[in-house]
C-alpha cells in the first residue's frame, strides 16, 4: 500500500526530521470552528492529522479529550459529519495524511462496509480503532485494508515480545507507541525510556513509530522527535479549545488563531529536534 502517509513519511525520512501529528475531535466545539481549526493545521505545521470520531463512551481517552468528545456530540456532530468535515479539508488539501482515531460502535452502527466505503470516498487515509484488538481483525482492519485505508495499531509499555507479533501483523501506515499507561493527557513521557522502547519496536518492523500521550510542549515534543519518527499532541490542543470558550460554550473569537499558534511552536519544537 503506497498512499498519503506513506508518501509523508517518505518525505520526512529525506528531510531527516520527525513529524508532528495532530489530534482535534471533530466537531469540537462546533462543526464550522472545527473546519476551520482543520483547515489551518497544515500550515501552521502539521505534518499528519489525526481526528477524534465522538463518541459517548471514550474509555481510552483523559478527561480533556472526554470533555471534547461530549461538546462536539452536543453540538451534533455525528460519524456523517466527522466524514464530511474530511470532505471539506479535502477540497483545498490533497496532500496531508487524515487519520480517523476512535472507537468501533459508532462504526458499527453505522455499517463498517459503508463507512469504509464512505471514508475512502471523503478523503480518510487511515483508522486507528482503539477497541479492536488484532484478534477482531475481519471485523474492520481486513476489510479497511482490502480497501486502501490503513489500519494503524498502538502498542504500549504493557506490549511483551510474545504479544508484539500480533499487534503489529495487518498493521499499515505507521505504529502508534502510547508512551506511558493509563489514560490521554496525564501525566509526561520519560524521552530515555521512550527511546528504549522505540529502538525495541524498531527491531520487529520498518514501520514509522509514532509516540503519544503525555506530550504537551514544544520541548517535550522536540525531545520525543529525537527519538522517534513522530510526535503526537492531543490533549493539551483539546484543552487550549476548552479554555477559548465563553460562558455558553462558545468559541471566543481568538481559538482559531491561538490553536494554529500552538501547533507553531510545537512543529517549531519538533524541526528542531536534533536526530
Amino acid at each position: 500500500m503506497s498512499g498519503r502517509i506513506e508518501r509523508r513519511f517518505a518525505l520526512l525520512k529525506e528531510a531527516d526530521r520527525a513529524a508532528l501529528v495532530t489530534y482535534l475531535c471533530a466537531g469540537d466545539p462546533d462543526p464550522a470552528t472545527s473546519a476551520a481549526l482543520i483547515a489551518g493545521l497544515p500550515a501552521a505545521g502539521a505534518d499528519l492529522i489525526e481526528l477524534g470520531m465522538p463518541f459517548t463512551d471514550p474509555m481510552a481517552d483523559g478527561p480533556a479529550i472526554q470533555a471534547g468528545s461530549l461538546r462536539a456530540l452536543e453540538a451534533g456532530m455525528t460519524l456523517p459529519g466527522t466524514l464530511e468535515l474530511v470532505r471539506g479539508f479535502r477540497r483545498n488539501d490533497a496532500d496531508t495524511p487524515i487519520i480517523l482515531m476512535g472507537y468501533y460502535n459508532p462504526i458499527y452502527r453505522y455499517g463498517a462496509e459503508r463507512f469504509l466505503d464512505d471514508a475512502k470516498q471523503a478523503g480518510v487515509d487511515g483508522l486507528i480503532v482503539v477497541d479492536l484488538p488484532p484478534e477482531e481483525d475481519d471485523e474492520l482492519c481486513l476489510p479497511a485494508l482490502a480497501k486502501g485505508l490503513s489500519f494503524i495499531r498502538l502498542a504500549t509499555p504493557t506490549t511483551d515480545a510474545h504479544r508484539l507479533p500480533k499487534v503489529l501483523s495487518n498493521t499499515s501506515g505507521f505504529i502508534y507507541y502510547v508512551s506511558m499507561t493509563g489514560i490521554t493527557g496525564v501525566g509526561a513521557p520519560v524521552v530515555d525510556v521512550v527511546g528504549q522502547a522505540v529502538a525495541r519496536l524498531r527491531e520487529h518492523t520498518s514501520l514509522p513509530v509514532a509516540v503519544g500521550f503525555g506530550i504537551r510542549t514544544a520541548e517535550q515534543a522536540g525531545a520525543i522527535a529525537q527519538v522517534a519518527d513522530a510526535a503526537v499532541v492531543g490533549s493539551a490542543l483539546v484543552d487550549l479549545i476548552a479554555r477559548s470558550l465563553d460562558d455558553q460554550g462558545r468559541a471566543k473569537p481568538g481559538l482559531v488563531g491561538a490553536l494554529h499558534d500552538q501547533v507553531k511552536a510545537l512543529a517549531d519544537g519538533v524541526r528542531g529536534a536534533r536526530r
